[in-house]
């Protein structure tokens, strides 16, 4: 896939998007599952069960509800999975900031990343809501 920036649609979004792997939503936020899992791999071994397992599947739902999300036909249902999908990245910002505070990770990059998902699936959700269908 080619890479997007904000305003340049790709022509899967112009006709509708046929998976889930189309959505630029997902991509973004595969990447940052992406970046989460090579993350955790430097933390501590004392947190292999704790904040790196927490932050791993917070970070995998963010973009596993987009998916499944993609597939419903009722627009509240869909609404519903990305709804889901905006707590689980509250979640990840929450463990930003407490992998940053306990000197696991410099932040900055990943932040930006999740700040990026956020803004797009708010974008998203809110076509969603807006929809015919």
């Amino acid at each position: 896939m080619r890479s997007q920036k904000s305003g340049d649609r790709s022509q899967n979004e112009k006709r509708g998007s046929k998976t889930f792997q189309d959505l630029i939503v997902w991509q973004k936020a595969h990447k940052f599952v992406i970046s989460v899992y090579k993350a955790t791999e430097l933390f501590p071994k004392q947190e292999t069960y704790g904040l790196a397992a927490q932050f791993r599947r917070a970070a995998v739902s963010i973009a596993a509800n987009i998916a499944e999300g993609f597939r419903k036909t009722g627009k509240l249902d869909k609404y519903r999975y990305m709804n889901i999908s905006q707590g689980s990245l509250e979640e990840c910002r929450y463990y930003l900031i407490l992998s940053r505070d306990l000197g696991y990770l410099d932040i900055q990059g990943m932040m930006s990343q999740l700040e990026e998902v956020s803004k797009l699936l708010d974008g998203y959700s809110k076509a969603i809501l807006a929809s015919d269908r």
